[in-house]
């Protein structure tokens, strides 16, 4: 398999990990589908630093696209086929390097959603950080998380999100390096000048 279509599969796999982060970002806007808790300001600090959404989303799509568009795209004002082709898989290590700065966003912040848990209501109706100081332990005591009294099942709710959201970021920022060290390998080592010469990937 050629070095350019070793990419092409990356950038097909990473749009539709940049879909799943938008999707579970705006999920955390919506405790069990209800938008007063968003409106009246009632949902973690960590939702509204747009990890998923900007982070393991749109800065994940555009590396993609470059990637899908590696195998057959050659690089302007590259002479030659060869050249075209090595000096377009050094160029998509820039794109790479966009996709692990916005999947590692996404991956710090959904840790820090993590640790610090939701905001919500206690049994005395006042809205805090129940668990901020518990350095992230409540997510091993299932047996705590009722101490949120609203919005029902949050913290459900939060740890499946940002877990997910972690879980993607780092799948994302694992294929993106991985095309960082094929890009580098495609423009040192280049294509042979013949199109049925192929390389592993």
């Amino acid at each position: 398999m050629r070095l350019g279509k070793c990419a092409r599969y990356i950038g097909h796999s990473l749009v539709w990990f940049s879909v799943l982060s938008i999707v579970a970002n705006i999920l955390l806007y919506f405790p069990n589908g209800e938008t007063k808790y968003a409106y009246d300001n009632h949902l973690s600090r960590f939702v509204w630093f747009f990890s998923g959404i900007l982070g393991g989303g749109l800065l994940i799509l555009l590396p993609a696209l470059v990637f899908i568009g590696l195998e057959n795209d050659d690089c302007c004002g590259c002479v030659g086929w060869d050249y075209g082709k090595r000096c377009t898989m050094l160029s998509s290590v820039l794109a790479a390097l966009i996709g692990i700065a916005g999947s590692g966003y996404c991956v710090i912040v959904a840790a820090l959603g993590l640790a610090e848990g939701p905001k919500c209501s206690d049994s005395h109706g006042v809205w805090n950080y129940t668990f901020a100081n518990t350095e992230g332990q409540y997510l091993w005591e299932p047996a705590t998380w009722n101490k949120c009294y609203e919005p029902e099942n949050i913290v459900e709710w939060n740890v499946t999100l940002f877990s997910t959201l972690l879980g993607l970021g780092g799948i994302e920022f694992i294929l993106c390096l991985t095309q960082v060290i094929n890009g580098v390998l495609g423009g040192i080592c280049g294509y042979c000048s013949s199109r049925q010469q192929q390389y592993d990937c």
